[in-house]
């Protein structure tokens, strides 16, 4: 990505080359850019703007700066500059290896005093620079978490009117990818929550088909979700994923029940589980039956050329054939069940 030579290089952002310059700079004179996905999911979520001092306590309390500490300090440096914008000496690209410097210089504020800098120039436009960390976090390294990269896009595409085939193609994700992380995290804002560790709760409720099926057809839907998911009655957001949609798929009678209070979301779904919400022969046949009592199933089948009624005619004739022998079948599993537990009972 950069291309040094001796204490001069230069960086492609967006089809454009940047000279540059590379040398070692005071870490007290650098300053944590508060744009940065992850320091923006951590401090400034809320709105408010953060002061040095807050960025820096709160780098300071994540584990990857701590062993980032440990890595500089085993290898006497760093092993990648940072990458600073000239003028106000913000550090585009390393905040996390800038907090690390911030311990070690406590430790030895001789050994550790200055930090080898990569400088972009004093004017550079901030679109080149989210191009610049999609291309060291999302195509690159991507230590970035699902919360954060979502926040890059969502900020890239509010902010600066960048359109999502485009972000898309910058970060190397597919149209829907990015389209996906926009509307999740948008979906937190509106719902007020800005905690990164629930995106992925939000993440597979936005996911599922069976899911959004109910989040279209019943009021006040979503709003209950959240309650739930910021209540903590999910467990793990996998239980979310593989059980909510087993609810949806429910009667309108479990899914009631489980909105008003009636069932918690165990009890939802073990009535769902129980009435068949999880079986995919029952779901398949629930379909199909579905499809065939529509009148427009009616007015295709009776609309077709005569050769395909032909056809149509044979087809339903072997789905009835073979209806009436798993329904005997079925009937004679009942009887059986229904005599083996009528002899216990004496």
């Amino acid at each position: 990505m950069l291309n040094k030579i001796g204490e001069q290089g230069s960086v492609i952002l967006r089809g454009v080359e940047i000279a540059t310059r590379t040398l070692d700079i005071d870490v007290r004179t650098l300053k944590f850019y508060v744009d940065n996905p992850r320091i923006y999911s951590f401090v400034r979520a809320d709105g408010v703007q953060p002061t040095q001092s807050d960025i820096l306590g709160k780098l300071q309390t994540l584990e990857h700066v701590r062993e980032l500490v440990q890595d500089i300090r085993a290898n006497g440096g760093l092993i990648d500059p940072l990458i600073v914008r000239d003028g106000d000496l913000v550090v585009l690209e390393g905040n996390s290896r800038l907090a690390a410097y911030h311990h070690l210089i406590i430790e030895n504020p001789l050994q550790w005093n200055k930090v080898r800098c990569t400088l972009l120039p004093a004017d550079i436009d901030e679109k080149s620079v989210f191009a610049l960390l999609a291309q060291y976090h999302v195509k690159g390294k991507k230590d970035w978490a699902p919360y954060e990269k979502a926040g890059f896009v969502y900020r890239r595409f509010k902010n600066q009117k960048v359109d999502i085939p485009a972000i898309a193609k910058e970060i190397g994700l597919t149209r829907d990818e990015a389209k996906h992380l926009v509307a999740v995290y948008e979906f937190m804002i509106e719902h007020g929550d800005s905690d990164r560790d629930r995106w992925s709760y939000y993440d597979e409720f936005l996911k599922s088909r069976k899911i959004r099926k109910i989040r279209e057809e019943v009021a006040g839907f979503d709003d209950f979700i959240v309650r739930e998911i910021q209540a903590g009655h999910f467990g793990k957001a996998m239980e979310l994923r593989d059980k909510l949609p087993v609810i949806c798929t429910a009667n309108t009678k479990i899914i009631r029940r489980y909105l008003d209070g009636t069932y918690d979301f165990a009890e939802a779904h073990e009535a769902a589980v129980t009435a068949g919400g999880e079986n995919h022969v029952l779901n398949k046949l629930s379909r199909f039956k579905k499809w065939l009592v529509e009148a427009s199933t009616e007015d295709d089948m009776l609309d077709a050329p005569k050769p395909v009624r032909d056809r149509i005619q044979y087809e339903l004739k072997e789905i009835e054939k073979k209806s009436k022998k798993y329904k005997d079948l079925i009937e004679a599993k009942k009887g059986e069940i229904d005599s083996r537990l009528s002899s216990s009972s004496w």
